[in-house]
């Protein structure tokens, strides 16, 4: 077998084009037990995601963990499954195309593709399809905003993966993560305030709850930024949107297995408010960027059932960023600030859109 994937002769005059690759985590291709245990024997297999003895995990994996996980998660799929099909996968697909109709308003020829860790389209398909069309250089930029070794390292190790099997490689550049972006936070906030205009703040018995993806507590004892990261968002966003330490909380879900993960958790949160008799709570996902299962079934339904059942009054899910104006303007400047010094062949370079774009903000022009 040959070292390097085959490649037709290089146009060594060619101009060189750049591109944006946004990468989320993946989805399966339908609600199925079929596709869904498709879709988790790959997510599973990950040695980013499951931590553990090798062997001794495949063993638990394949005899029993997708013979019987793969049907109840069907079940959640099913919940919020749309015409379209996977939410995940709609929004993401929204994004790149708005932010490359971005990139076309603001004079930059930018192409923006998508891929997904796991699932289609791969890392490697995505990047593969770019090269063929002469894009030599590639911004990396994953829909985490917050750093997290079981989602953006193993989305680069992908694309570098890839890259090994190069022999003309394209130049790669990361963006690790964005948890303080002053554009990303003012989305949220904006996010936030558009909630509270349509169904009001109450002033006692509320609080604005935090909720991100959690993972095992022992990776933040080996150097994984996570805790750290959400923190810092959450932090800005309560600043953002002038609340106390009393008025918001923190949380994480998803907690899979029974290893100790990141604390508090989210359904404990929900029910201990519930008891202390919070009569209200608003749920934001900062760490989606996205509507998917995590945020659609896990919060806005299962959230609910906790909250309710615990003798709380009133939930409210305030729906990730998805096609906002305000997110769309964001990731553009994410993108242009990593892009600096790259060819855009446009009217303005991408470090003049970021610069216009960071004013206009300030000023409020984009929100």
């Amino acid at each position: 077998m040959p070292r390097y994937m085959i490649e037709p002769p290089a146009c060594h005059d060619a101009p060189s084009k750049t591109a944006v690759l946004l990468i989320n985590l993946g989805t399966p291709e339908a609600p199925t037990t079929k596709a869904v245990r498709v879709y988790l024997r790959e997510f599973l297999s990950d040695p980013r995601v499951v931590e553990t003895s090798r062997p001794l995990w495949l063993l638990i994996l394949n005899g029993i963990v997708l013979n019987l996980r793969p049907a109840r998660s069907a079940v959640k799929y099913k919940a919020i499954w749309t015409a379209q099909g996977s939410p995940l996968r709609v929004h993401t697909e929204q994004q790149t195309r708005l932010l490359g109709e971005f990139f076309k308003e603001q004079g930059l020829n930018v192409r923006v593709e998508h891929a997904m860790r796991y699932g289609r389209p791969s890392i490697g398909d995505a990047l593969s399809k770019l090269k063929a069309e002469g894009c030599d250089k590639i911004l990396l930029l994953p829909l985490y905003p917050q750093y997290s070794a079981s989602t953006t390292a193993t989305a680069f190790d992908t694309a570098f993966s890839w890259a090994q099997a190069c022999r003309n490689q394209p130049e790669l550049r990361t963006v690790r993560s964005y948890p303080d972006h002053p554009g990303y936070i003012a989305a949220l906030a904006a996010n936030v305030r558009r909630h509270w205009a349509k169904h009001g703040r109450p002033e006692k018995g509320y609080r604005l709850v935090m909720s991100y993806h959690g993972v095992p507590r022992s990776t933040l004892e080996v150097g994984d930024t996570t805790f750290c990261e959400c923190h810092k968002t959450s932090r800005l966003l309560a600043e953002a949107l002038g609340l106390s330490k009393d008025q918001y909380a923190v949380c994480f879900q998803s907690r899979f297995g029974s290893a100790a993960w990141l604390e508090p958790y989210t359904t404990d949160t929900l029910k201990a408010l519930a008891h202390s008799n919070v009569k209200r709570v608003d749920v934001i996902c900062p760490g989606f960027v996205s509507d998917c299962l995590e945020t659609l079934e896990e919060i806005s339904i299962e959230g609910r059932d906790d909250f309710i059942g615990a003798g709380g009054e009133e939930f409210h899910f305030i729906s990730c960023l998805n096609e906002s104006e305000d997110w769309i303007h964001a990731l553009g400047e994410i993108a242009a600030r990593h892009l600096s010094g790259w060819p855009t062949k446009g009217t303005q370079s991408s470090e003049e859109l970021a610069e216009r774009l960071r004013r206009a903000r300030e000023l409020g022009a984009v929100r």
